[in-house]
């Protein structure tokens, strides 16, 4: 990684420990632990736990990432997975192309890093959230030996929240500003060919769905876990090439699970079990994972340090060109380009489902769901593929405050900041 001293703004580190959560923070002389704060019960290290339950020690996210990866897909209508390809794909690659575009061009306007700028601002923006996007993102990172999880996503997570909030303002705008022949009213395909409602899941399937037992997921769990494992026995051979690109197993489990979906070789009610376990880890477990990310991977100040006009600036090109860059395509391939727009682009650059739900509430387009789901489900791990290639080939460019001048500012703030009383 190159280093480069920020030239448009100062790298403010602060301590911001305010001994809120017990934790262990040092040895004396006599070998024997320091903690923060003396608990009636006993000290507890309780940062450290949760550390050694959320890093590669314990395995909290990769197990959470699976059950993700492997529900979500086995968890769509293959009709719709099958039939839509053809056309919604080449939607979801023009947004993806023209967003990394003017994100990379506006950063070069504005002096930022490029590289910087197309892989932690505007590659997560279009991951489709934390939970499937920015977590596992910064996985790839720390496995490619470009920076670490932790600082991928203490300037990756602003820019996921701030494009959520973008695509949102955007979808409720647009509405209001394309007509005519440039908006469906509701429908995506021009021709009519294929109706949306068609493609949703049966009230079977759904009622089968909605039928949840420990004994399904168990399966589940355990399915989703089989595909992980192979995942990473397919990136172990795939590095034995010795081909020079890394493929992070991420990449090769949804390679795996879309093989098994489009040629329907699992049985339906593993499908439905493993759909199942995905709903409970998510509905379940992302409050979990979130406060695991906060505690462990989240640096405030780099958070603080990454904010800026420039870093909005970069956010929000990137989702102008999701929406402008999957209507133009979605116009070339029979789509309305509002519609286009909204579900192959703006339903990438949000936060997942809950952002799926927004923006189209916002756009008074919710029949679309169907369509939005592909974004955020196949998309996001769309995402993961090109991230796996791009780190291999790009990670080289990747550039990084002068480290001897962020030394410096902390110990400046720091003797600054114990100077003044905290209560």
């Amino acid at each position: 990684m190159k280093v480069w001293s920020y030239p448009y703004s100062v790298e403010i580190c602060v301590d911001l420990r305010f001994n809120i959560i017990p934790a262990k923070i040092g040895v004396d002389e006599a070998g024997k632990d320091i903690f923060n704060m003396t608990l009636p019960f006993g000290n507890l290290d309780l940062v450290g736990n949760i550390g050694t339950f959320f890093k590669t020690t314990g395995g909290f996210l990769d197990w959470y990432i699976a059950a993700l990866i492997t529900g979500s897909i086995l968890g769509m209508n293959r009709k719709l997975l099958v039939k839509a390809a053809a056309r919604y794909f080449p939607a979801i690659f023009g947004g993806l192309i023209l967003a990394f575009g003017l994100c990379m061009g506006v950063a070069a306007i504005m002096g930022y890093p490029v590289m910087n700028a197309l892989l932690l601002i505007a590659l997560p923006i279009m991951g489709g959230g934390m939970g499937a996007g920015a977590s596992p993102l910064s996985k790839i990172f720390e496995s490619s030996g470009s920076m670490s999880a932790a600082e991928a996503l203490s300037v990756m997570t602003p820019a996921v929240a701030i494009g959520n909030a973008i695509s949102i303002v955007l979808a409720g705008i647009l509405v209001k500003v394309m007509s005519g022949k440039l908006n469906g009213n509701g429908a995506l395909m021009q021709a009519g060919a294929m109706d949306p409602k068609e493609m949703e899941i049966s009230p079977e399937m759904q009622k089968k769905r909605d039928s949840v037992t420990l004994h399904n997921l168990g399966i589940g769990l355990l399915v989703s876990g089989g595909f992980f494992a192979f995942g990473y026995i397919v990136q172990g051979a795939w590095n034995a090439l010795g081909t020079g690109i890394t493929i992070h197993a991420y990449a090769w489990m949804i390679i795996t699970v879309a093989i098994c979906k489009i040629t329907n070789i699992v049985p339906e009610r593993i499908e439905v079990a493993c759909f199942q376990w995905f709903q409970f880890i998510m509905k379940n477990l992302t409050n979990v994972l979130l406060l695991g990310i906060g505690v462990c991977y989240l640096e405030i100040g780099t958070v603080i340090s990454s904010f800026s006009i420039t870093y909005l600036l970069l956010c929000l090109a990137t989702c102008v060109g999701a929406f402008a860059g999957a209507s133009l395509v979605g116009k070339l391939v029979g789509f309305y380009p509002f519609e286009a727009g909204v579900t192959a682009g703006l339903c990438m650059s949000n936060m997942g489902g809950t952002g799926d739900v927004a923006v189209l509430s916002a756009a008074d387009r919710m029949e679309l769901m169907p369509f939005a789901q592909i974004s955020s489900r196949l998309g996001g791990a769309i995402i993961l593929l090109i991230a796996s290639l791009m780190l291999s080939i790009l990670s080289q460019y990747l550039v990084s405050a002068n480290p001897e001048t962020a030394r410096q500012v902390f110990e400046a703030v720091k003797t600054a900041s114990a100077t003044i009383p905290i209560p």
